[in-house]
């Protein structure tokens, strides 16, 4: 018998409606997670936005038109986030799915929402606290490339407004920081409690690994999140085996797996004992949790027009 085990909202429910956005975070909630993962980059004015690519994307992104009339930066489509203003990102229409190729899964399943605009992290901190979601962490994945600068704030900037923000919010001790890149890890120490080391096969690297060499720690992945201060190891679920969980057990640390989107994948997961799910199939997940009788987190009700019954 497992004790509890976490489900954790991928980007919102990306299998389901469109990621990163106000409508997709609040029908996660609505399905019911224990935490909400998105992701958050920097805008060439400073704004905290959500988007998973630190160029826009078109797959999820579509251009409607200038943010001012003759503007050299139009279209935006493409465009480094870093480069583009808010009042630039919010002309996207980030409510479709717009696959580059046939086999794109998320397409069938995701249902679109057009005209829906990029959010602010103020923006989702606020509905969040509207729909009174106190018991959902929000885990927020900061969006940084070390081996490409360009594109990404000065790190020590880019955690201190996170957590000024989170902060203000009245959110800090109900939030984590996540990264792949673990230098914005050990910055993140003394500000925050909950920090997740993301980790895949390509970030395996000192340049990722805030200076760390696999090589120097025996190729023990939780011995090098240890050792940048992470409090929980989260690894793409393909590396997830026994060696690595008992690597885990001796450092300390959950291991919170992602993307897991089919049941028979996460039973086996939960076997080897991880201590949370990343999904973007939140429905699916519930599913399997009530068949196995694992403890399930409570829906959030939605939002409700003034007036309405």
């Amino acid at each position: 018998m497992h004790g509890y085990v976490e489900l954790h909202g991928h980007r919102g429910a990306r299998g389901l409606r469109p990621e990163n956005t106000l409508p997709g975070l609040a029908f996660a909630l609505e399905l019911g997670v224990d935490a909400l993962e998105f992701d958050v980059a920097m805008s060439a004015d400073g704004q905290l936005v959500l988007t998973h690519d630190l160029h826009v994307s078109p797959v999820t992104s579509a251009d409607t038109g200038m943010a001012t009339p003759g503007d050299e930066m139009f279209p935006y489509v493409g465009k480094p986030v870093v480069a583009l203003t808010l009042p630039q990102l919010r002309t996207l229409d980030v409510g479709v799915r717009l696959p580059q190729r046939p086999e794109d899964r998320f397409a069938l399943t995701q249902v679109p929402l057009p005209d829906t605009r990029m959010p602010t992290l103020g923006a989702v901190l606020g509905l969040v606290g509207a729909l009174g979601a106190d018991d959902v962490r929000l885990n927020v994945e900061l969006k940084s490339d070390p081996v490409r600068p360009d594109l990404c704030p000065d790190p020590r900037r880019f955690v201190t407004e996170v957590v000024r923000e989170l902060d203000r919010h009245d959110r800090l001790s109900r939030s984590a920081l996540l990264s792949f890149d673990w230098r914005l890890l050990e910055i993140a120490g003394p500000l925050i409690e909950r920090r997740y080391a993301l980790v895949e096969r390509d970030t395996m690297t000192p340049e990722w690994m805030n200076g760390i060499r696999l090589t120097e720690v025996g190729g023990d992945l939780a011995a090098a999140a240890a050792a940048v201060g992470a409090t929980t190891l989260s690894p793409d679920r393909v590396l997830v085996d026994e060696a690595l969980m008992a690597g885990a057990a001796r450092q300390g640390l959950p291991v919170v797996v992602w993307t897991v989107n089919e049941p028979d994948e996460a039973a086996r997961l939960i076997d080897l004992g991880v201590a949370g799910v990343v999904t973007d199939y939140p429905d699916r997940m519930r599913r399997l949790w009530k068949a196995r009788g694992l403890p399930l987190s409570r829906p959030v009700s939605p939002l409700r027009p003034v007036g309405a019954p």
